[in-house]
């Protein structure tokens, strides 16, 4: 389907048509469709832009990532199917390493994510998941994840997650930074950051305050962290979906 530039949801067509190539191309689940769905939903509800509260927890997600000693991006066919240049790019510009994790796992899909990884300019050394050797605490294929990533970081974005396993990877004792649309889910109160945006959004805004970032003493990279609430970043959130629509009342 050709999206005219009229279109007033021209953006958010370009992302569905986006992840149903992905389901074609066996990146995407069709459950990870439904997914974008619930999400997109509140994506209309914060007026499908970066909000304050977002663009603060960004920066307090990127301190956090730069100041982190073994950081660790974990990617889904969601995120590989809309943002597969950008989280490399964001990989690389904070250190970090990717790693595929995927609750509706098969090795075929593992390798047509990672070959599409690469086949947007990352090297075999920098993706890893084809080959997990460690777990989590949970109970299905999202608990599979490598001894030098994940299992080992001290820190871990995962975008578009579920709460169970940033529960897990919480009662490890790391650091969990998600992007999740939704303020009042399980995983955003869980997790250490959330950012309540879209992730074509707030991958690209992380790679600007990285670059921004590089290079602070790791004393301010803490100082910003550390000033950083969760539940009040939430609350912020909601309030500003409150006034969204409150203003156009």
């Amino acid at each position: 389907m050709t999206v005219p530039l009229s279109h007033p949801r021209y953006q958010s067509l370009q992302i569905r048509e986006r992840l149903v190539a992905g389901v074609r191309a066996g990146i995407t689940s069709q459950e990870g469709l439904i997914a974008h769905g619930r999400g997109e939903a509140f994506d209309y509800l914060i007026g499908e832009r970066t909000t304050d509260s977002a663009f603060h927890a960004s920066r307090a997600a990127v301190a956090m990532l730069l100041a982190a000693e073994r950081p660790v991006l974990s990617v889904n066919g969601n995120v590989a199917a809309l943002v597969p240049g950008e989280i490399i790019e964001l990989s690389r510009t904070i250190g970090a390493q990717i790693e595929i994790n995927l609750f509706y796992r098969t090795d075929a899909r593992v390798r047509t994510i990672a070959g599409h990884l690469r086949a947007h300019g990352a090297s075999a050394s920098e993706i890893l998941g084809e080959h997990p050797d460690a777990s989590l605490p949970i109970d299905h294929a999202r608990s599979l994840v490598c001894k030098g990533g994940i299992h080992a970081a001290d820190v871990v974005l995962v975008p578009l997650e579920d709460g169970d396993r940033c529960q897990a990877l919480a009662s490890m004792g790391k650091s969990v930074i998600t992007i999740d649309l939704n303020p009042l889910s399980r995983t955003a109160e869980t997790a250490t950051i959330t950012i309540v945006d879209n992730v074509v959004r707030a991958i690209p805004n992380m790679i600007r305050l990285a670059r921004q970032m590089d290079g602070l003493p790791e004393d301010r990279l803490s100082d910003i962290v550390l000033r950083h609430d969760n539940r009040e970043a939430l609350q912020d959130a909601i309030e500003e979906i409150v006034s969204q629509w409150n203003g156009q009342g």
